[in-house]
């Protein structure tokens, strides 16, 4: 008699408690955020819990924030761990032409605003004063995904009759995390001959006194194209996809986010200016470069 009774106790109250299981506080849904890492773990939660908050609080459900691998991006997308997206432009391209990810809102920061640039770059006084000089040179690059510390710099050395893969001398990646900062400072300090350099990291550490404005030479600079950008899986509910675009849209440097009983600034603490609406077609630039680079996610092979 018991065991039949706790048998039906199960059958009406069981699916009631897997569907408490997928709310958060006050019984509101969950929804997880995956954020590309940028440096590191630890530096990635740091910069966009508040905003993640800050969303929570905005659009009345708890979002979670989930850190991601650039590398393992797509594969977690694709297993379902997440439904939004917090990704560079190159990421962003490869979810909306593989998986169908919708395009939200584009993240301003630096000069450029909603878009950066990328640049190859050289110490001053190195006798490296053009393009043409890399030939034989050892070169850095920043991670391969990278659309400014990778993709822009390849891109602009195949314009300019250069083929890294024969007239380099060497050509790597920075291993561990804060590649762009290494590479960088190698070419300051002679580790690296040139280097393949996001223009918004050197304004930063120009900013922070790391490095002066006058310690390089610039050989090589692309066009601005898109940077940071938050997109939503296809099939999302549409009333909380208008409600995350609205609020990151709307987000002013006075807003702040309650984290550990502190109020912070949303956007101080994510080292961001803002949000700016573009079109997926602003995004075509990042598209032909991969192209003709033979990136994702168009590559032959």
């Amino acid at each position: 008699m018991i065991r039949s009774t706790f048998r039906r106790f199960l059958l009406l109250f069981l699916p009631l408690l897997l569907l408490a299981g997928c709310k958060g506080e006050g019984s509101r849904p969950v929804v997880k955020i995956g954020y590309m890492l940028c440096n590191n773990e630890q530096e990635t939660m740091s910069r966009f819990l508040p905003l993640t908050r800050y969303l929570s609080d905005k659009c009345g459900v708890d979002f979670v924030a989930v850190p991601v691998d650039t590398h393992d991006f797509e594969k977690r997308f694709k297993a379902g761990e997440f439904t939004f997206t917090h990704s560079n432009s190159l990421i962003y391209v490869i979810l909306h032409e593989n998986e169908g990810v919708q395009l939200l809102a584009s993240e301003k920061r630096g000069k450029f605003g909603a878009r950066s640039a990328g640049a190859l770059i050289a110490r001053k006084g190195s006798g490296i004063e053009k393009l043409a000089d890399i030939r034989g040179k050892r070169l850095a690059f920043g991670p391969m995904l990278a659309p400014t510390g990778y993709l822009a710099e390849y891109d602009l050395m195949l314009s300019a009759g250069i083929n890294p893969e024969h007239d380099l001398g060497t050509y790597s990646i920075p291993p561990g995390s804060y590649k762009h900062e290494k590479l960088i400072y190698g070419v300051l300090y002679g580790q690296y001959d040139v280097a393949a350099a996001p223009i918004l990291d050197l304004e930063t550490m120009t900013r922070e006194g790391k490095i002066a404005a006058d310690d390089f030479v610039i050989l090589a600079q692309s066009k601005p194209v898109p940077y940071c950008t938050f997109g939503v899986a296809k099939g999302a509910d549409p009333a909380l996809v208008k409600k995350v675009k609205e609020a990151l849209l709307a987000l002013k440097p006075a807003d702040t986010a309650e984290v550990d009983g502190e109020r912070i600034k949303v956007l101080k603490a994510a080292w961001i200016d803002g949000y700016e609406e573009l079109l997926d077609s602003d995004y075509d630039s990042i598209r032909e470069m991969a192209k003709r680079v033979n990136m994702p996610p168009y590559q032959k092979y």
